[in-house]
């Protein structure tokens, strides 16, 4: 009897085994339309990724989401997901603290640097699942900005290519550049008759903050960057943003402290709009650079994307400017931002 129960347990422990290796294989067939969820675990957090698309030639665009704290799938919309996904797989990562993401990991480990071994950490697991020859191109919004370059200053060998998108490369100046980019775009509405009353409300935002930064005196200013954009979209100067096919929002199950808007003033608590910058480290990154920004991008002022093109150390390197954008091009042109990205993969893959 006893022998017969061993032998069952052998049996299905084999089966386990070649069901394992079943789903972790994939031939061709497999990925040309990839729909798949994975998790990342990576000091005390659960990370999932959800890849879509063509894989076909194993070539993968990671996105880093804005926030901090905000979420991977609300890329996923427009021609993201109509065009690109069909150019390439995208990686949709919900990052430490952000969206679905879970962990048991303490306020004290959280840091810029830490999440962007998490990022490195995703490569080594999509590699382990797609294969050692998978290529990967990492593109950031916004915060994304901040990630994606401390990711590529650890190690960039892994990435054919950088695509920043309104990325705030340099936290640590944004205080100053929101006063000049909110006064200059309140004169220039003023002369134009757009909204005078609100942006005189704006003249006077800036004149209530202090000279030296502070929390407080930061988001007042960063709330009116977002009102700004509304005011400009109102007035016919930017497009609306379009959110056509999935909505990219998503319920957490497992909401949770980390997952409501802590990550951020856990960062915020630790320096990152005081002390970070990559300014100066930038023409460290040398792989092939796309850069896209809004022409009335206020969020991460468009003095920045000037920066980055001329900072970055790639010897390949392009910046694009979106004449009817703000701070997100993927939202508001979002067939010509298709076009520039795919464009990008597909010459540096």
């Amino acid at each position: 009897m006893e022998k017969m129960i061993l032998h069952h347990i052998k049996i299905v422990v084999l089966i386990l085994i070649l069901m394992s290796v079943s789903s972790c294989s994939k031939g061709d067939d497999d990925i040309n339309d990839l729909s798949e969820t994975i998790y990342v675990r990576h000091k005390q957090a659960d990370m999932p990724a959800y890849i879509h698309g063509n894989a076909s030639e194993k070539v993968f665009l990671i996105v880093l989401h804005g926030g901090p704290g905000g979420t991977g799938l609300q890329y996923r919309i427009n021609t993201i997901k109509s065009e690109i996904e069909k150019n390439n797989a995208v990686v949709y990562f919900d990052q430490r603290g952000s969206g679905n993401s879970q962990g048991s990991y303490s306020e004290a480990d959280v840091s810029v640097d830490l999440m962007a071994e998490d990022v490195l950490a995703l490569v080594k697991v999509l590699k382990a699942k797609y294969g050692n020859d998978s290529r990967f191109f990492l593109m950031g919004h916004s915060w994304g900005g901040t990630l994606g370059p401390a990711a590529l200053l650890k190690d960039q060998k892994d990435f054919l290519g950088w695509i920043d998108v309104d990325g705030s490369h340099d936290p640590k100046g944004a205080y100053n550049a929101y006063k000049i980019a909110l006064k200059e775009m309140a004169d220039e509405q003023i002369v134009l008759q757009n909204n005078v009353e609100y942006w005189k409300g704006v003249q006077d935002v800036v004149k209530s903050v202090g000279a030296s930064y502070s929390d407080d005196d930061f988001y007042k200013l960063n709330r009116e960057t977002h009102n700004a954009e509304k005011k400009l979209a109102d007035d016919n100067i930017i497009n609306e943003s379009k959110f056509d096919g999935e909505s990219g929002s998503q319920y957490n199950f497992f909401t949770n402290n980390w997952n409501s808007g802590k990550i951020q003033s856990i960062l915020v608590k630790k320096g990152l709009f005081s002390k970070v910058s990559f300014t100066n480290r930038l023409s460290e990154i040398k792989i092939p650079s796309l850069v896209l920004w809004g022409k009335y991008d206020i969020i991460v002022p468009i003095v920045y994307a000037q920066e980055a093109y001329d900072n970055l150390g790639s010897r390949d390197k392009e910046l694009f400017i979106f004449e009817r954008s703000a701070h997100s091009p993927m939202f508001s042109e979002p067939d010509l931002f298709a076009e520039k990205v795919i464009e990008f993969i597909n010459q540096y893959k």
